[in-house]
C-alpha cells in the first residue's frame, strides 16, 4: 500500500511540475510578447548610455519555436539595432545627449567605424556626446574620439600604440607530439595552414599582414585626426613613444580634454542637461532604447520591403545557426525573400572568414537564382574573405567599409595525422581493401604521394572554379583575378582599387542602392535568417551543454576559451576549405 502511495505521489509531483513549468513559459511569453512601450519608458531630459561591453554581432538574431510561439525571440542588440537607436535619438526630444562610459567595446574595427559614423551624424543634431574611461583600449578610444569632451580617470591608462597581430607556429610541436596536419594548399598567400608547415612566418604572409594592418591603422588615424584636430604624423609619434599611456600624458598630447573622477564626470553630465548636482541623472541604456526604437520603427506604413540577409560566422556545410553560416538557412532565407512580393530588393550583409568550399558554392548558386528575380546588393562588415568573398562575388554591387578585410581567394585542405604518435606507442594499423584507392586517407598512416596528388587535384579544381566565379561576377578576365588572388588579403580600400569591390560605405549605402535597384523610396527592412528551435531537444540537452561551457570558461579564462573553441572548430571542418588565412584578432 505504501509503495502505491509513493508511486502516486511521485506521478502527481511530476504532473504538477510540468503544469507549473508550462504556466511559467506562458507568463514569460506574455512578458516577451508585450509591446516596446509597455517594457521601456523614456523619460524627459534623458541621456542615452552607450555601454558596449558585450560581443557585438551585426545581427542579433530571430528565434522561433514551432510548438511554443510565445517563446519566439527577436533580439535588438545587434550592430544595426544600436545604429538605428542612435539615429532615432538624434530626433527624440527626450534624449539630450549620449554618454560613452567605460566601454571595453567587443567589436571589430569596421563595426566600430560604423558606430562612429552614426555618432558623427548624431552630433549634427546639436546634441552632445561625452566619453569617460578608467582605461581606454585602442578601439574604445577610436570610438570615443568623436566625443565633444573626453574624460579620463586621474589614475587611468590609455592603450594607444599601433596595431599588431600575433601568430603561433606548430611545426616543432607536431614533430615532438607525433600528431601532424597533412596540408595541401593553393595560393602563396593562403597562410591559414602555414603554422603547421613552418616554425616562423613566411615573407609573403608577413607582407600581407603588414599591408592590411597599416591600412587599418591609417584609417583609424585619419578619423581620430579629424575629430581631435591632431595631425596624423603626430598621432604616430604619440603611438611610437606611448605619449598617451597615462592621464597626464594623454591630456598633454591633446588626446583627452579633462582628467576627472567618475563622480565629476557625472556632475558634468548633470550640468549639460541643466540639473543640479544633488539631482538624479535620467539615463537609459542602449539595450533598452534599441527595444524602444524598434517598436517605433515598426509603425512605418510602407508595404515595400528590402530583405537584409545576414551571413555571419564561419561557413559550414549544413543548416547553420546563430554562430555559423550554413547553406541550409541561407538558401531558405534567399528563397523566402525572392518569393515575397513585398520584397523589392535584397541586401546580403557578410561578416565571415569563409569556410566550406561546397557550402560556399551552394550559397553562390542560390544567389545566382535570386538575381534573376530581384537585385542583390552585398554589404561587407569586418571581413568577407575567402568563402565570404565567394558568396559575394556575383552580387549586382559590392559595398565594403575601408577597414573591411576581404579577398583571400585561395584554397586549402588539412587532414590530421597521428602515424608518428601511434608508431611511438607501438600501434600498427593494417588495412584490407577491395580496390586500389579504397583507402583515400588514414589517420594512422602517412599520406602517400598518390593520395596527395588526388587531393591537390581537387584543390586546383576548386581554385579554378573560385577564380572563374569571381571573374564572371566582377566582369574581369580570370588571369587578372589570379593576379590578385593567390589567397592574398586586401582591405576594402585596396579592394576598390583592384576591382573586387565597387564602392566604400556601410549598410546604409547598400540599402540606398537596393532601393534604387528595386524602384522604391519608402520601405521597411525584413531581416533574415529566422532560426527555428526545438524546445524539447533544448530542454533535454541544455543542462550538460551549459554546464560544460561555463566550467571551461571559468577554468581557462575567456582568452584561452576562445583558443579552445578555435582549435575545436579546426578539427571539425570537413572537406576543402575557403577560409581566411589567420586569426582576425587585431590588437
Amino acid at each position: 500500500m505504501n509503495f502505491i502511495k509513493r508511486v502516486l505521489s511521485t506521478v502527481t509531483g511530476i504532473i504538477v511540475f510540468f503544469v507549473l513549468f508550462f504556466l511559467g513559459l506562458a507568463v514569460l511569453g506574455l512578458v516577451v510578447g508585450s509591446g516596446a512601450d509597455d517594457v521601456v519608458k523614456v523619460k524627459d531630459n534623458s541621456i542615452l548610455e552607450l555601454k558596449l561591453d558585450f560581443p557585438i554581432k551585426d545581427y542579433a538574431g530571430k528565434t522561433e519555436f514551432a510548438e511554443y510561439p510565445f517563446l519566439n525571440e527577436d533580439k535588438k542588440n545587434g550592430l544595426f539595432n544600436i545604429i538605428d537607436a542612435i539615429n532615432y535619438a538624434a530626433t527624440d526630444s527626450k534624449i539630450k545627449g549620449i554618454s560613452i562610459d567605460n566601454n571595453f567595446i567587443d567589436a571589430g574595427i569596421s563595426q566600430a567605424k560604423a558606430l562612429r559614423k552614426a555618432l558623427l551624424k548624431f552630433k549634427e543634431s546639436g546634441k552632445f556626446i561625452v566619453a569617460y574611461a578608467d582605461i581606454y583600449t585602442q578601439k574604445d578610444y577610436y570610438l570615443s574620439s568623436v566625443a565633444d569632451t573626453i574624460y579620463m580617470n586621474p589614475a587611468g591608462m590609455m592603450e594607444f600604440k599601433g596595431l599588431y597581430s600575433e601568430q603561433l607556429y606548430f611545426k616543432d610541436f607536431q614533430e615532438k607530439s607525433g600528431v601532424k596536419m597533412e596540408v595541401v594548399r593553393f595560393g602563396k598567400y593562403k597562410s591559414a595552414v602555414e603554422p603547421f608547415l613552418e616554425n616562423e612566418m613566411s615573407d609573403n604572409n608577413r607582407e600581407q599582414i603588414s599591408v592590411y594592418l597599416k591600412s587599418l591603422w591609417n584609417e583609424m588615424k585619419k578619423d581620430i585626426s579629424k575629430s581631435r584636430s591632431i595631425e596624423e604624423t603626430r598621432l604616430d609619434i604619440i603611438a611610437d613613444s606611448l605619449l598617451a599611456r597615462n592621464a597626464t600624458l594623454a591630456k598633454s598630447s591633446k588626446m583627452i580634454d579633462k582628467i576627472a573622477y567618475h563622480d565629476e564626470f557625472e556632475n558634468g553630465l548633470k550640468y549639460a542637461v541643466g540639473i543640479g548636482k544633488d539631482e538624479k541623472l535620467k539615463q537609459i541604456s542602449i539595450f533598452d532604447y534599441a527595444i524602444y526604437t524598434a517598436g517605433k520603427l515598426k509603425l512605418k506604413s510602407s508595404e515595400n520591403r528590402i530583405a537584409v540577409i545576414y551571413a555571419e560566422g564561419e561557413i559550414i556545410y549544413g543548416e547553420g545557426d546563430e554562430n555559423n553560416v550554413g547553406q541550409g538557412t541561407m538558401s531558405t532565407s534567399l528563397k523566402k525573400a525572392r518569393d515575397d512580393d513585398k520584397v523589392k530588393a535584397i541586401v546580403l550583409r557578410i561578416n565571415s572568414p569563409g569556410g566550406s568550399a561546397l557550402a560556399s558554392e551552394l550559397i553562390w548558386r542560390e544567389i545566382e537564382l535570386t538575381k534573376k528575380v530581384k537585385p542583390v546588393i552585398v554589404s561587407m562588415g569586418n571581413l568577407a574573405a575567402s568563402g565570404g568573398y565567394y558568396i559575394a562575388c556575383n552580387a549586382d554591387k559590392i559595398i565594403a567599409e575601408p577597414t573591411t578585410i576581404t579577398g583571400s581567394i585561395g584554397v586549402f585542405g588539412v587532414l590530421p595525422n597521428a602515424s608518428a604518435l601511434v608508431s611511438k606507442m607501438g600501434i600498427n594499423a593494417e588495412q584490407v581493401v577491395t580496390n586500389k584507392n579504397a583507402v583515400t586517407y588514414s589517420f594512422f598512416e602517412p599520406m602517400n604521394e598518390e593520395q596527395r596528388a588526388f587531393i591537390k587535384e581537387g584543390i586546383i579544381d576548386i581554385y579554378e572554379l573560385f577564380t572563374n566565379r569571381v571573374a564572371e561576377g566582377r566582369g574581369m578576365d580570370q588571369d587578372d583575378v589570379k593576379a590578385i588572388a593567390q589567397g592574398r588579403v586586401w582591405t576594402g580600400a585596396d579592394a576598390v582599387n583592384n576591382g573586387l569591390v565597387d564602392e566604400l560605405g556601410g549598410l546604409d549605402l547598400a540599402l540606398k542602392y537596393a532601393a534604387e535597384a528595386g524602384g522604391i523610396e519608402d520601405y521597411k527592412i525584413k531581416e533574415f535568417p529566422v532560426f527555428e528551435k526545438d524546445l524539447d531537444k533544448m530542454l533535454q540537452d541544455y543542462g550538460l551543454v551549459k554546464a560544460k561551457e561555463t566550467i571551461l570558461k571559468e577554468e581557462l579564462g575567456e582568452a584561452q576559451y576562445r583558443i579552445y573553441k578555435d582549435v575545436k572548430a579546426r578539427t571539425q571542418r570537413k572537406g576543402i576549405q575557403l577560409l581566411f588565412p589567420y586569426n582576425t584578432d587585431v590588437k
